[in-house]
């Protein structure tokens, strides 16, 4: 591990690379992908990936490799991503799930082939970094090259701007039309990425997520100004994790024949995407989007609802993100006529019908991750202690950019109809 690494700034356990990665492993890794047998790594810097609340469902490390071959000496930036070793709460909450599998399927079968459709249009977006290694056994990793040394950066200790808004939702709308395409034509492509966060086998006995909505109505009750909006979620705090994961599933269990369904990104939020800017303006040039373990076909809102709370700022989602689901949607029928979609094309209005319809998905984000996402950004709190203690995730709720965000958020669900015939 490289010295002088802030051990206040990084996860636990990404400060000390387990045994097996190490020199040996790099070389086989790089000479089967180099195919160049005679490829020997001569020196390995390892450090975390990742600052503390990037990411939770991994371990990632970043590596600067020093390498021979026939042809000389070669240097190459490496992520290395891997499942916790660690005991803990977050390897019992991984052990027995699928996001490795899924992740493979998505950098190796499904992005592929989306970029492949785009090409064939004469669209040349990027959506995906190159995954150089993946294994399963004897332990899950993937390696890919880093992107920080190409200029691509996280952002942290600012808020997103439009114009890199714009840049993001612009190239969710190509992924999630070319997965309509592919839906419509072969849907048996995308058969295996079935598995989102409502598939993970703890996801339902967390106390994370099974407090949630008891941690918010508390919060409701402390607060004479939202009060009168209490009664309206305890009618629902018993049955609403079924509602959301009804929703959640509603591909695989009850299609709606009205619904509008895609290979949704599933974790879609600013730690999950790295920008890089134009040298001489300082303008936004491109986004990637990484991190693609909850990926899985699900109705086209789980992306759209889940950006409005952990990717917006507060004044985008006071309209429910209306401006940049708008540019979005721009994108996506654009992008629909340019591949040759077959289907009827779909429509704003009925995409913010499914939004809006779909309300049990934003009772969770509003109770349960947004507190969490606002205690992140203001750095109040961290994610471990947010996710592991119940007094952290107490606090959260009465931090007062989180206040500030609901006091305008309950009018406007009650605006949408949120409440009626709960």
């Amino acid at each position: 591990m490289s010295e002088n690494v802030d051990t206040e700034q990084f996860n636990a356990d990404e400060l000390q690379a387990p045994e097996w990665l190490n020199s040996e492993f790099i070389t086989e890794v790089l000479s089967k992908y180099e195919n160049v047998p005679e490829l020997k790594v001569t020196d390995l810097q390892i450090s975390p990936a990742s600052a503390q609340g990037d990411h939770y469902a991994s371990v990632m490390f970043r590596a600067k490799a020093e390498y021979t071959t026939p042809k000389g000496k070669f240097s190459k930036p490496l992520i290395i991503k891997t499942m916790p070793e660690l005991e803990g709460h977050k390897k019992d909450m991984l052990s027995e799930s699928y996001v490795f599998t899924t992740e493979i399927g998505a950098y190796c079968t499904a992005l592929p082939e989306f970029e492949r459709i785009l090409r064939e249009a004469g669209d040349k977006t990027k959506l995906y970094v190159p995954c150089l290694y993946h294994s399963m056994e004897p332990r899950q990793v993937m390696i890919f090259e880093d992107l920080v040394p190409l200029g691509y950066s996280v952002i942290r200790g600012r808020p997103v701007t439009e114009e890199e808004l714009k840049k993001v939702f612009a190239k969710l709308a190509k992924w999630h039309a070319v997965s309509m395409k592919v839906l419509n034509e072969r849907p048996n492509f995308l058969a295996d990425f079935k598995y989102g966060i409502f598939e993970m086998p703890t996801i339902k006995t967390d106390p994370f997520v099974t407090t949630g909505m008891a941690r918010f109505i508390e919060m409701l009750d402390q607060k004479p100004e939202f009060r009168k909006y209490k009664p309206h979620f305890e009618k629902v705090k018993d049955v609403y994790l079924d509602r959301l994961a009804d929703e959640m599933q509603e591909y695989r269990k009850n299609r709606s024949s009205d619904g509008y369904y895609v290979l949704c990104h599933g974790d879609f939020h600013l730690r999950n995407m790295m920008f890089k800017e134009n040298k001489q303006t300082g303008a936004p040039e491109d986004v990637m989007l990484v991190d693609f373990q909850f990926c899985n076909i699900c109705p086209i809102t789980v992306d759209l609802t889940y950006s409005i709370y952990m990717l917006m700022e507060p004044e985008q989602r006071r309209d429910m993100g209306k401006e940049m689901i708008h540019h979005y949607f721009t994108v996506l029928v654009e992008t629909l006529k340019k591949i040759g979609y077959k289907a009827e094309m779909p429509t704003e209005a009925r995409l913010w019908e499914q939004i809006h319809r779909n309300r049990y998905y934003h009772f969770f984000m509003i109770s349960t991750l947004l507190p969490m996402m606002l205690a992140l950004k203001s750095n109040a709190l961290k994610m471990n202690d947010l996710i592991q203690d119940p007094e952290t995730r107490k606090k959260s709720y009465l931090l007062e950019n989180y206040l500030k965000d609901v006091e305008l958020l309950l009018p406007k669900y009650e605006e949408l109809g949120h409440f009626k015939d709960l």
